[in-house]
């Protein structure tokens, strides 16, 4: 069934094919995308629609010597498959298999490690001007997606290339958002002529001889804006310096590859536009792209999922809340950066589609955005990954923290995320969360905690984060109401006969905390709060136990357990202490359970690391 896809281990070989032959090498690369993906899970609709792009990419440049920059990644399954790393798609995103998203260490043709958005043009633009200083012809490529477009970033590389005049190109794959629909027979003629050597001399030798005559040169640079936007949307791309080409079928081979071996002839910025539809060729996926965004293992034949769970996800309880307390409060506003369905504001927006907002890819935005509303008495739920929120840490400081506005952060994925790896890690939330003034930072450990910690953040005036993990809870029943913890209070869980031992847990490490405690009949705390931390609780089981013992998942340095060790030093208490969480690495792919196992996180490491410090204390 993949005959011709199974002789393919480098770009090398895929050059050696004939043009005729690629048609039936795009068919065989998505009929093995579909089988694969359904075994291992990961990201499918955006793979399958950029099939023929990325075999045209590899066939007319010169990879890896030629720079292909990814943005996000999400669409790189058939870039490593013509690269490879066909036969390791079996163990893709499993521990010690290939990441789900470009790596440098993984390959050469891996020019540039993705994961966030909209990071393509800024990269492939540093890459160009690494070459041009080098002197060499190498060309630079960013592909990035109508989403990723949304953010500042990409505005930003965008001016800056303005002023390079660096060998860049830039494809814009747009399949979603659809800034165009003058896809067909015409401007994929009218590509072809745009990128062609001929138009490129003309267009340059006219602009050199109208320089010297200033009011005809800008007549007849708005005589060319005016011609191409008649028939194409690019004359944005053009004020930035580029020369706009497109839009083209993202699916036709014959076009894309004379648009781009025309377009390696040529000097200076260009923009491609190409059209293409997620899940191209999958029935399934082209009905429902988002469900097919990322998958777990399914059945290739019809599309339907093998995976079950009876336990709510946070997400979830965080949705059921959201439209709760959005019937209790007609001030709540629902904001997500481009995480409509992964945050789980579906039933919040499709219920009150006036309040809720999705301001795309864009965290900075959001969060600014947030402190708008804030500041004329409404009242913003921010929801944002963790791993996503990083990027947006100065609008915190600066324009909600500072002010002391009344936003709440509903923080997803915060500690270990499995198979996204570290690109997507909510590893670090709680360090970085707890040095800045004027907010409550709450970590609960079972789902009707959290839906109790939002309704206290939400209550709260002022800012507040709730930071719970991915995936399924406890088990733990949720209830209908809006009841609220008092701030800053902790509780005992467990309490031991010998006194020896006292485990302050965090969040989501209180049930191996727990389970840790039973062997060793140790006292338990469920903290719940990071900030403020429960000083009253600490001084209490410091001068009453003889080991204290912190847990969370989260970065040790600067995390709650440094918290629990300044709270003690303000109390002038010195007892024996562990502080246990994720180590000074950037943690690898894998299967959450062993994660955690490996970094001494689970009941046995918790157990064993307090049993080796009772030794030597």
């Amino acid at each position: 069934m993949t005959a011709l896809l199974n002789s393919i281990n480098s770009p090398e070989d895929l050059r050696k094919l004939d043009r005729e032959e690629l048609a039936a090498l795009a068919a065989e690369l998505r009929s093995f995308l579909v089988e694969s993906v359904s075994k291992t899970g990961g990201h499918l609709a955006s793979n399958l629609g950029v099939v023929e792009l990325t075999i045209a990419l590899h066939y007319v440049f010169n990879t890896p010597d030629d720079r292909l920059v990814w943005d996000v990644g999400h669409q790189t399954y058939p870039h490593k498959i013509l690269t490879g790393r066909r036969e390791a798609m079996t163990h893709l995103r499993k521990p010690t298999g290939i990441a789900g998203f470009p790596r440098r260490g993984e390959s050469a043709y891996d020019t540039f490690g993705t994961g966030h958005s909209s990071t393509s043009i800024s990269a492939a633009l540093g890459m160009a001007i690494a070459a041009k200083q080098a002197g060499l012809e190498r060309r630079s490529v960013a592909i990035i997606g109508d989403g990723a477009m949304t953010a500042g970033m990409a505005f930003e590389a965008l001016n800056n290339a303005g002023d390079m005049n660096a060998n860049l190109l830039v494809i814009l794959n747009d399949n979603d958002m659809s800034i165009s629909n003058n896809v067909g027979a015409l401007n994929n003629y009218l590509a072809r002529l745009l990128s062609g050597r001929f138009y490129d001399s003309v267009r340059r030798s006219g602009k050199k001889v109208l320089e010297m005559m200033p009011p005809v040169k800008e007549f007849a640079k708005r005589a060319e804006e005016h011609a191409k936007g008649m028939v194409t949307p690019g004359t944005l791309f053009e004020e930035f310096g580029f020369n706009y080409i497109g839009p083209i079928d993202g699916h036709d081979l014959p076009v894309l590859l004379d648009t781009l071996s025309n377009i390696r002839e040529l000097k200076g910025m260009q923009f491609l536009h190409i059209v293409t539809q997620k899940g191209k060729g999958f029935e399934p996926a082209e009905d429902d792209p988002n469900k097919y965004h990322g998958v777990s293992k399914f059945d290739p034949s019809n599309g339907v999922s093998h995976a079950t769970s009876a336990a709510k996800t946070y997400t979830q309880v965080f949705g059921d809340w959201l439209v709760d307390m959005a019937d209790a409060d007609n001030k709540l506003i629902g904001i997500t950066p481009a995480m409509c369905d992964g945050s789980g504001l579906n039933a919040f927006a499709e219920k009150y589609p006036s309040r809720y907002f999705d301001v795309g890819i864009a965290e900075q935005h959001a969060l600014t955005f947030a402190a708008g509303l804030a500041c004329d008495g409404l009242k913003p739920v921010v929801a944002i990954y963790s791993t996503f929120l990083q990027r947006a840490y100065d609008q915190l400081i600066h324009d909600v923290a500072l002010q002391n506005l009344d936003v709440l952060f509903a923080i997803d994925r915060a500690g270990l995320v499995g198979a996204d790896g570290p690109t997507h890690a909510g590893s670090f939330d709680l360090s970085y969360l707890r040095c800045i003034p004027n907010i409550v930072i709450m970590a609960p450990s079972d789902e009707n905690e959290c839906r109790q910690m939002l309704s206290t953040g939400y209550l709260y005036n002022g800012v507040a984060a709730v930071r719970y993990p991915r995936g399924a809870g406890t088990g733990a029943p949720t209830n209908s109401s809006l009841e609220t913890i008092p701030i800053g209070k902790g509780e005992i869980v467990r309490t031991s006969k010998l006194k020896k031992v006292a485990i302050l847990a965090f969040g989501s490490m209180l049930t191996p905390a727990l389970q840790a405690a039973s062997m060793l009949d140790a006292t338990v705390a469920n903290m719940r709060f990071v900030k403020p931390i429960d000083v009253d609780l600490i001084k209490k089981l410091t001068k009453t136990h003889n080991l204290i013992v912190t847990i969370e998942e989260n970065a040790l340095m600067g995390g709650a357990g440094t918290a629990v060790l300044e709270a003690m030093q303000s109390l002038n208490l010195v007892n024996p202490t562990l502080c246990l969480g994720l180590p000074d690495t950037f943690i690898e792919h894998g299967v959450h359970e062993t994660m955690l196992a490996e970094c001494g996180l689970d009941a046995a490491g918790i157990e064993k690391a307090i049993q080796l410090k009772l030794k030597v204390s």
